[in-house]
């Protein structure tokens, strides 16, 4: 790309905007519950957008357009399962769970509520969870600054190595100061832009290809597998894509905004929010790697995933390119954020608060929970890089681990009063290691989506386990009773 003045004042200043909330959250916290879930008082508007931005990540204008660019419409299947799995998520789980952890000793983290909620005194299922967190999330981390390193790239002409240290240092300056708030506000407005900028790009793209019918009648022309959702469809791969909608039941970032919105009551509001963002979302990227297939078709892109970036810089006045191209580093950076925010309150509360300093101040735990946000970014880096890594290869090996570990946990722990710590630690341990061990695997069955066979071994060795150990204590089924008389 050639860098224009345009561009870089206004990808310059918003980076400094976010930079400004950061500023401003950082005076706003003042407490451990404040920089971990912003004192569980999030607007149904700021939870759902939140929960959006921080789940699409880069994959929702690199890695989904850049697939369906190169690939067809039938990668539209990866969306159809994750709508569905966000709706049900947001159904089923989010009202019980922002009951149960304010109930639960006011737990500020998923190990931590897991503990209160099993009544576990040992402090295993804390310890196997967070660090369960900590493995996953490094390599999800690591697929946002590989999109925030081509970015920087691909905008300023810059090395690799020098755009991921660049683009990962604001990231980090912003969640260091501000906490859950900086991350929550930040999100809000970038998930604005992003849905902006998914709509205003293929609808001007497809404009200057003569409309919509014409540009679906061009790409049926070139190749018409492009446009045929049921290409290359089988029952391994249908299964496979649809399988991606499981993972939500197991993301602590999206289920920590569950937790940190303010009232059970605005729980279907935020819901309705952030499911019509998300499929106004999912439509414009499908736009996106359509329009790019037939505008490039003569002179095809050498990284697909840089689709969107291409479109904005060669359609669009400079001024608008700017605010476009802002629009992809708000959904690599909404994610990060998030992902930098829960590694630090599990090294911080499931940690360093419960196994090294219990009496530690919320001073104290507020500035490990910034020096852990740094740590984490570090870990991250370096498996950033790799140039070569693809942001949605990265994104899927995470995604299965957290949905097959904690996804079957958390159901249970919110509908089954049976579910025992025993039960708990052999599903997360389980299904983790079958993300693990099934990812190094290939060939016929093994080409299945390892969530899959995560999520069910998972599942099914939370309830053999729990139903074959002692009952829960007398205290944990009053827990869940109380917890869903609240409901």
């Amino acid at each position: 790309m050639t860098i224009e003045l345009p561009i870089l004042i206004t990808f310059v200043g918003y980076l400094l905007l976010t930079m400004l909330i950061g500023l401003v959250a950082y005076k706003a916290t003042s407490s451990l519950s404040d920089y971990i879930l912003g004192g569980r008082r999030l607007g149904p508007g700021v939870a759902a957008l939140s929960v959006g931005a921080s789940d699409m990540s880069g994959w929702l204008l690199l890695g989904l357009p850049g697939a369906v660019y190169l690939y067809g419409i039938n990668q539209a299947w990866i969306g159809i399962g994750l709508v569905i799995g966000a709706w049900l998520n947001w159904l089923f789980v989010a009202k019980r769970l922002r009951v149960y952890t304010e109930q639960a000793n006011d737990s500020l983290t998923l190990p931590d509520f897991l503990e209160n909620r099993l009544a576990d005194n040992s402090g295993l299922i804390r310890v196997i969870a967070a660090v369960t967190i900590l493995l996953f999330f490094i390599f999800y981390t690591a697929s946002g600054l590989v999109g925030g390193a081509i970015l920087f790239e691909k905008v300023f002409g810059l090395p690799y190595l020098t755009a991921l240290i660049i683009g990962g240092s604001v990231i980090v300056a912003y969640t260091f100061m501000g906490g859950f708030l900086a991350v929550s506000w930040t999100d809000f407005f970038q998930g604005i832009l992003m849905l902006l900028a998914l709509i205003v790009v293929p609808w001007a793209v497809m404009n200057e290809l003569g409309g919509i019918d014409q540009t679906l009648t061009t790409l049926s022309t070139m190749d018409a597998t492009k446009l045929d959702l049921f290409h290359d469809f089988s029952l391994l791969s249908g299964i496979s894509l649809l399988a991606w909608g499981l993972g939500y039941f197991g993301q602590p970032h999206i289920l920590a905004r569950f937790m940190a919105i303010d009232s059970p009551k605005s729980v279907p509001l935020s819901r309705r929010i952030a499911m019509s963002w998300m499929l106004l979302s999912l439509i414009g990227s499908l736009g996106v790697g359509l329009a790019g297939a037939v505008y490039f078709a003569g002179a095809p892109l050498d990284n697909p995933e840089t689709v969107f970036l291409a479109l904005a810089n060669t359609v669009f006045n400079p001024w608008v390119a700017g605010l476009l191209i802002a629009a992809i580093m708000s959904a690599i950076m909404s994610t990060i954020d998030s992902q930098l925010l829960v590694c630090s309150s599990a090294i911080t509360e499931d940690f360093y608060k419960r196994w090294l300093r219990p009496a530690a101040g919320d001073n104290e735990l507020v500035w490990v929970g910034r020096f852990a946000v740094l740590g984490v970014a570090v870990c991250s880096m370096l498996i950033a890089l790799d140039p070569q890594s693809t942001v949605l290869g990265l994104v899927s090996y995470a995604w299965a681990g957290f949905g097959a570990a904690f996804g079957p946990v958390i159901i249970l722990s919110v509908y089954w009063p049976r579910l025992t710590r025993n039960g708990a630690l052999a599903g997360i341990v389980l299904g983790a290691l079958t993300v693990i061990g099934w990812k190094q695997l290939s060939g016929g069955l093994f080409d299945l989506y390892e969530i899959v066979p995560g999520f069910l071994i998972g599942g099914l060795a939370c309830i053999l386990i729990s139903r074959m150990d002692t009952p829960p204590v007398k205290t944990v089924v009053l827990g869940f009773r109380r917890m869903e008389s609240e409901l």
